[in-house]
């Protein structure tokens, strides 16, 4: 396929909503030019680490039936960079938190900036609390 990702790829990005396609008078599926540059972009997308949610967010604000342009483009990069230097702060301060785990070895989850900041989980009652919330998630 001229986008570069598998056929089952484009399938699920289909499925997703994602991209659009139409089925041929041969049952063949078939994709409009600007699924080309969607798909592109997805992959962009894909790369910096941004969930699913987020890239449909994006693909779902691009007009539909046309090709998307330069400034779509610089529309959706510009929204991406707000969210990777949101978590790249986020990153650089579970780094710093991690520096006072070094030697700790969870010994005192009581005071531990990673696992417990604050001792909120004493708010939470006696017991496993994160093991019960992790079971709650499944």
């Amino acid at each position: 396929m001229r986008s570069g990702v598998a056929v089952s790829t484009v399938h699920f990005y289909e499925a997703k909503g994602l991209v659009e396609g139409w089925r041929s008078a041969g049952n063949q599926r078939r994709y409009g030019r600007d699924v080309l540059r969607r798909v592109a972009i997805i992959k962009v997308a894909q790369r910096l680490g941004l969930p699913l949610s987020m890239i449909k967010r994006a693909i779902d604000s691009l007009p539909g039936g046309r090709t998307p342009t330069a400034k779509d483009w610089k529309r959706l990069s510009a929204e991406w960079r707000n969210e990777l230097d949101r978590r790249i702060v986020l990153l650089q301060k579970l780094r710093d938190q991690l520096e006072s785990c070094i030697g700790c070895g969870c010994l005192s989850l009581k005071v531990c900036q990673l696992r417990n900041p604050g001792d909120s989980m004493s708010d939470r009652g006696p017991g496993p609390q994160l093991l019960a919330a992790d079971l709650t998630e499944m």
